[in-house]
Formats: C-alpha cells, sequence, structure tokens
C-alpha cells in the first residue's frame, strides 16, 4: 500500500506545486495592484490555502523518511493516506480558488460563481464521488 501511496501523491505533489508556483508569482505582475479588493481577498485565501495543500501532500514523504526502518509501516500507511486526502481537498479549495479569481479579472461575467460551482462539482465528482461508489460497490463484505 505504500508504494501505491507514494505513487498517487507524487501526481497530485506535481500539480499543487506548479499551481502554487504560478501563485506566488502573480503578485509580482503589474496587473496585480490594479486588483480590486474582493480579488485581492480571493488571492491571498488562494495563496494561503495552496501553501497548505502543498504541505499536506508532501508531508507523507517526509513522514516516510522520518520513521523508515522504525517497523510502524502499517501507521506510516494510515497518516500518510490521511494527509494526502486532506491535502486533496485542500488542493480541490486552491484550484476553486484560483479558478474564480482568474474567471473574475478576465470576464467579471456575473456567472463565474455558477461556472465554478460546475466546476466543483465536477471535481467533488471526479475525485471522491466516483472513487466512494467503486469502493462500495466493488468491495467484498468478507474480511481476508
Amino acid at each position: 500500500m505504500w508504494g501505491d501511496l507514494i505513487q498517487e501523491v507524487r501526481v497530485a505533489q506535481m500539480g499543487v506545486q506548479i499551481l502554487f508556483g504560478f501563485l506566488l508569482t502573480v503578485v509580482f505582475t503589474p496587473t496585480f495592484a490594479d486588483l480590486s479588493a474582493m480579488d485581492r481577498r480571493i488571492y491571498i485565501v488562494t495563496v494561503v490555502v495552496g501553501a497548505a495543500a502543498t504541505g499536506a501532500l508532501i508531508g507523507p514523504v517526509s513522514l516516510h523518511r522520518l520513521v523508515s526502518g522504525r517497523r510502524v509501516k502499517p501507521q506510516a500507511v494510515t497518516w500518510a493516506s490521511r494527509l494526502t486526502f486532506v491535502g486533496l481537498i485542500l488542493l480541490l479549495v486552491t484550484m476553486v480558488c484560483a479558478l474564480l479569481l482568474i474567471l473574475r479579472v478576465a470576464t467579471h461575467d456575473p456567472y463565474v460563481p455558477w461556472i465554478v460551482a460546475g466546476v466543483v462539482v465536477w471535481y467533488v465528482l471526479c475525485w471522491f464521488v466516483l472513487p466512494l461508489w467503486t469502493r462500495r460497490r466493488h468491495t467484498s463484505n468478507t474480511s481476508h
């Protein structure tokens, strides 16, 4: 289970690190000064949540490194799995906030919240509903 978890974390880490790196550069662009107060608040929330997501998704690597060889692999897998799940939720919030900010700045369209809500529904379906449905439908009730 540890190997599968680390592979999953690598995929999520790459995405959150690229997004976070991009977010860090936005404040240094000339147009940042033109953002409304609300857009600046959205940006700050996005960066803080992105930093938290980065920490949670890198956490399993640090956990593995610090407990390796201590014969606590089952506990390490449990905690790494929890960190990864929290990281995915924080990544979801980061992506939604970033999308909200980008669409607000790019379009000023009153439909932006509805578009973002549709993307949230899609993420929740792909990241949580489908996996939980699959687990429930295809997990045997007999213990191994």
